[in-house]
């Protein structure tokens, strides 16, 4: 018998990087010099904001998409913080809204101006004030409108409710404190029902979004995680970080059963924080480390091998942070599945870069863009309807041996 290799059928076994023209790059910008790992830019279909080095407080800038080339040094920004800015990200539900965190412990939001920021904007639209200490993430909720979680160097995460009438809200709807030291990330699933974090103490949570029960914990010996992603609807968790001889490490998790990584891969030996990002459309993984030039990616399933490595994009410019294109907001005629924008510190660049699936016909590739997250919420907070499930009203209107009359007297009574 002769040998035949076995080949993995994919559609994306062939995807490529591809950097933007310099034309279409961000010239000039005064990136940041914080060494907080953090991805320090958020982008829309509408506008790119990054956060800048500056004197006196801290600022970040917001240029709109199509605002490509030299940026003018004294162009407006957003300058209302007291500290550094540490971290910022746009509402998914509303493009132009934007939240940022700050060592001055606040968490600050914004409503940009429909024709962008055209001078320096210093009043926020709410102000949340609850913490104690700098605080380093935060997260938009992914499917309830207005609700936002922010995490600081006081060990607590604080659930803020941004749909009520006071500009500065110093009451948070719900604080978890489970956490024994700083929280380095977190992660929420499709539905937004639970989230993960990583933490410093080494261990790895997950949790209910809506009542902050703690529903699991993982403290694995051979694996120090920094970084965590709920992988979409696949009931699994990855998380990048070290091993314990050092070298960089991505681990896979199932969400049901922390007690073990179901796989363990070692990458390589430097020392920069690995950044995951997932596209839960194509099941693809991407990581890009600190300071590195490359991007490696992956494609996940559910069944073993779990990861399947694809390839990886080369580059001689490091980067710092990286910027992720929502997908209504890619270009679809070019076949592109994925955008990164990445910030080159020593350039004072921010560099588009498109993954693209070559295709040779220009129409529109349905199988490359299935369903995806819409920019519309699926809910609120403040639900003052009663709820009564299908099943239930189905049972009491349809039930077992009922007449027509009954059913009648059961929807009058309802």
């Amino acid at each position: 018998m002769t040998w035949r290799p076995q080949y993995r059928s994919s559609k994306f076994r062939h995807v490529f990087g591809k950097a933007a023209t310099k034309e279409s790059c961000y010239d000039g910008v005064p990136i940041t010099r914080s060494v907080q790992d953090n991805n320090f830019c958020a982008v829309n279909p509408r506008f790119l904001a990054v956060i800048t080095e500056c004197a006196g407080g801290g600022a970040f800038l917001v240029l709109s998409i199509h605002h490509t080339g030299k940026v003018d040094p004294t162009h407006p920004r957003v300058s209302g913080h007291r500290g550094n800015v540490l971290d910022i990200k746009w509402n998914p539900f509303n493009d132009y809204c934007i939240a940022s965190c700050s060592e001055d412990t606040t968490v600050k939001v914004w409503e940009i101006p429909l024709h962008g920021v055209l001078k320096n904007l210093t009043t926020p639209w709410k102000e949340l004030q609850g913490h104690s200490r700098r605080v380093g993430l935060i997260e938009w909720h992914p499917t309830a409108n207005n609700i936002l979680f922010s995490t600081a160097y006081d060990y607590q995460v604080m659930i803020w409710n941004l749909d009520c009438p006071e500009q500065v809200i110093k009451n948070p709807v719900r604080t978890i404190s489970h956490h024994t030291d700083v929280v380095l990330s977190m992660s929420f699933n499709t539905d937004g029902s639970q989230f993960a974090t990583t933490c410093k103490d080494r261990k790895i949570r997950l949790m209910e979004s809506h009542s902050g029960n703690l529903l699991q914990e993982a403290n694995c010996k051979t694996h120090k995680a920094s970084k965590v992603l709920v992988l979409g609807n696949l009931k699994k968790l990855v998380t990048s970080g070290t091993s314990r001889w050092n070298e960089r490490q991505i681990a896979l998790w199932d969400q049901d059963d922390l007690s073990v990584p179901l796989l363990e891969e070692n990458l390589d030996g430097s020392s920069g924080v690995l950044f995951p990002f997932y596209d839960p459309d194509t099941h693809m993984l991407y990581l890009a480390g600190k300071g590195d030039g490359n991007i490696r990616y992956y494609e996940i399933s559910s069944e073993k091998p779990y990861i399947q490595y694809l390839t990886e994009y080369r580059s001689h410019l490091p980067q710092k942070g990286m910027g992720v294109m929502p997908k209504r907001g890619l270009d679809v005629s070019s076949c592109e599945v994925f955008r990164f924008y990445k910030l080159v510190t020593i350039k004072g660049l921010i560099e588009p870069l498109s993954m693209i699936v070559p295709r040779r016909s220009e129409s529109y590739q349905e199988d490359i863009y299935p369903m995806t997250a819409s920019n519309r919420p699926a809910l609120t907070l403040n639900i003052s309807l009663k709820r009564i499930s299908f099943s239930f009203l189905f049972f009491l209107l349809f039930g077992k041996n009922k007449t027509f009359e009954d059913v009648l007297l059961s929807i009058l009574n309802y």
